[in-house]
């Protein structure tokens, strides 16, 4: 199956992991099918991402879907709606995929979907993709993000074997949002509180950042969450990292929608590439 025709998988779950947080447990069903093609595409980054495919209601798409096909038979106004996710995880042996999404309110498709969905509901998956993989030959691991980036620092530390050092920088709302990461990495956790600020509109990781005691020896960074980061932050950590130990990227950009920030990261790339 190509990565035109996504997996068609059934939500298994629904778990509320933190009070702006839920995890959607997806696999196998009644009507599912595509799980063996997605698993194969699977490299194990701790990055890895998924799109979900949202369709357009009272549309006849072909089935399977095939999204190549749909841009070129049907108008744009209802091409299917896709949503990037991190994969918090995929047991191949449970054939499970974990996706976190980030409750935001109303707004969005995916946030008020994944806020009122139930197990049976179905889903198509595109993907996955990824990038980046703790190197556990680096002396120390930098990971900077807020709730966007949560599933994959929190894949990574489970990734980070035992003895590896790790130093977490994550912005989230408050206290009740601080999530239990298991790890058998010496990790150093802090947990950065907005307050009623919105995300994506304080210094709070920057700051972090900025003051922490650099360590001695060979650093592997991971920075990612809104594209705010990428004016404070990654200049910053680009000027003591080696380019082949740095992940930087944005997840989102406020006040836009996944196409506006497509658009915007298309931008980017064409002012500074790489």
């Amino acid at each position: 199956m190509s990565v035109s025709h996504p997996a068609h998988l059934t939500v298994l779950d629904v778990q509320d992991v933190g009070p702006h947080l839920r995890r959607l447990v997806l696999g196998d069903g009644d009507v599912a099918r595509g799980f063996d093609a997605l698993a194969a595409r699977w490299s194990g980054w701790a990055d890895s991402y998924v799109k979900l495919v949202f369709l357009a209601d009272g549309v006849t798409y072909p089935d399977p879907l095939d999204l190549d096909e749909v841009r070129t038979s049907l108008p744009s106004d209802v091409w299917p709606v896709l949503r990037t996710y991190t994969v918090r995880r995929l047991d191949l042996e449970a054939r499970e995929l974990w996706v976190d999404v980030v409750l935001h309110g109303d707004e969005g498709v995916a946030g008020p979907w994944a806020a009122q969905v139930r197990p049976g509901a179905t889903i198509h998956v595109r993907g996955p993709g990824g990038a980046y993989a703790p190197d556990p030959a680096a002396d120390h691991h930098l990971l900077v993000g807020d709730e966007s980036a949560l599933p994959a620092i929190a894949a990574t530390l489970e990734a980070l074997p035992a003895g590896a050092r790790a130093t977490v920088f994550c912005e989230v709302d408050g206290p009740d949002d601080e999530l239990d990461v298991h790890t058998v990495a010496d990790v150093d956790l802090r947990w950065l509180h907005r307050g009623e600020a919105a995300a994506g509109t304080t210094t709070l990781l920057d700051d972090a950042v900025r003051a922490w005691p650099w360590p001695e020896g060979r650093v592997q960074a991971f920075v990612h969450g809104e594209s705010r980061l990428l004016k404070t932050v990654r200049p910053y950590v680009r000027e003591r990292v080696a380019r082949g130990d740095l992940s930087v990227s944005a997840y989102w950009r406020l006040g836009a929608t996944e196409e506006g920030f497509r658009r915007w990261k298309a931008e980017q790339r064409a002012v500074e590439p790489g």
